[in-house]
């Protein structure tokens, strides 16, 4: 009778304890400046690499395609090896970094790659809404116009609020700037799930005979659901950050959340993107490869 009561009571006070180790362990890996620098430093690695592949994958578009100017893909291929690229360098002099003053200048740093991220994956949704409104026979005149406008307006934001911190920290404003970076994530969201699914179920709705063309369905499939689920894990991320002193992301003693945000939300999309995307543009005198205008 007297094992019976005790039992449960000891499997109780295992399992607790289980979860203040797991805690303590957490804690840590937290608070050692070895384990902080380690995760920084194979962030920057991880960074490095993808900004490495992406460079590779625009010398190899030049050199096949050296007559065309700036196409979408190369400003693609472009934006994904600075902004890896910039990641890389932060990541690496991370403590440096957050020495930096004035404060905004850590905020550029740490924000500004995000921005051109999203400018970088929006191009995958211009170019989606051009072949889409095309293909329907729909004038697309107006859409470079729109997406150079709606980029100029988040680029705009962005600026003003850190002048504004800049001139003058406010609290108000950093929890403000955090959830507009939530607020264009939900947008880059929204988009990818507009225009990829609608040219996906486009895609669906032709002849699925040819080899190329069932490659095209799954390449759009795969990035619409990688693109948006990454800027939803964003959007949810900031929203915790701008509120929750323990989502902080912008501080060194949070390496571990450092680790799986930017692992998820920007290193393995951008690696699986480009390894989708990896299929070098037809030669000249082929119809299908739209130069950026």
């Amino acid at each position: 009778m007297l094992a019976e009561v005790v039992g449960p009571s000891a499997e109780a006070a295992v399992v607790a304890l289980r979860l203040k180790d797991a805690t303590s362990w957490w804690d840590v890996v937290n608070e050692s400046v070895a384990w902080q620098d380690r995760i920084f430093h194979v962030l920057a690695a991880l960074y490095g690499i993808v900004a490495a592949i992406a460079l590779v994958q625009l010398v190899r578009i030049q050199l096949r395609v050296p007559e065309y100017g700036w196409t979408t893909q190369k400003v693609f291929h472009f934006l994904n090896f600075l902004v890896n690229g910039v990641r890389y360098v932060v990541f690496a002099l991370r403590r440096s970094v957050q020495k930096l003053n004035p404060e905004i200048v850590q905020h550029i740093l740490l924000d500004m790659p995000s921005l051109a991220f999203f400018h970088d994956v929006a191009l995958l949704v211009l170019f989606w809404a051009e072949i889409y409104y095309q293909a329907r026979a729909v004038s697309t005149d107006g859409l470079r116009p729109s997406f150079y406008t709606i980029n100029g307006v988040v680029y705009a934001i962005q600026i003003t609020l850190w002048l504004i911190l800049w001139w003058k920290p406010i609290p108000v404003l950093v929890i403000l700037s955090k959830m507009f970076f939530a607020g264009v994530s939900l947008f880059a969201a929204l988009g990818f799930l507009l225009y990829g699914g609608r040219l996906f179920l486009m895609l669906q709705r032709f002849p699925v005979e040819s080899k190329g063309r069932r490659k095209k369905l799954q390449e759009v499939g795969y990035v619409t659901t990688i693109c948006f689920s990454c800027f939803l894990i964003r959007c949810i991320m900031m929203c915790f950050n701008a509120f929750e002193a323990a989502a902080d992301l912008d501080v060194l003693d949070h390496p571990i959340l450092n680790f799986i945000y930017y692992l998820l939300v920007e290193i393995l999309p951008s690696s699986l993107v480009l390894f989708i995307l990896r299929k070098l543009p037809p030669k000249r005198g082929i119809t299908q490869y739209h130069p950026i205008r």
